[in-house]
């Protein structure tokens, strides 16, 4: 039974990372992610959690995602950052959890590093509003977080 979960829990992060690519390139091109994807990829962290037996220290997890939540909801006052933005960081950090919030901090500033370098080369699309840049965040995420997905599989 405990192979069958370890396959099925594999399953999901195959999914979620299939989710997050879908979520990344329709960003890239629409400026909008979803709420029913965010949704989606929410009810993907329990099952995941479930499967692979880490719903015992998912309130940590909640509770860091609900932590980043508020706190995003700072710079989404200012308009530094979009809705989408806010929503994607939470999930990502709901499944990073506790154990690689760092990882997937780095990653994702390695990640938006690049993609803020791609902008400026004009290699990826760019929307201009009251004369600020506005970039599509969930490909870093979406990037973060499947590296974090592969740390986890390396056993890191």
């Amino acid at each position: 039974m405990t192979e069958l979960r370890e396959f099925l829990s594999n399953i999901v992060l195959v999914i979620t990372a299939t989710m997050l690519f879908y979520v990344a390139i329709n960003d890239l091109r629409e400026f909008k992610i979803r709420n029913e994807m965010i949704v989606t990829l929410a009810c993907l962290y329990g099952i995941y959690a479930f499967l692979s037996g880490q719903w015992v220290h998912a309130h940590w997890n909640l509770a860091l995602a609900a932590f980043i939540f508020v706190f995003l909801l700072i710079f989404y006052a200012r308009n530094w950052l979009g809705g989408g933005d806010v929503k994607i960081l939470t999930i990502g950090f709901l499944w990073a959890g506790n154990r690689y919030a760092l990882p997937f901090a780095v990653l994702l500033l390695a990640f938006a590093i690049i993609h803020v370098g791609a902008a400026k080369f004009g290699l990826v699309a760019v929307k201009y509003t009251d004369g600020h840049m506005r970039l599509p965040f969930a490909p870093a995420v979406a990037a973060a977080l499947i590296g974090v997905f592969v740390l986890g599989w390396s056993g890191f």
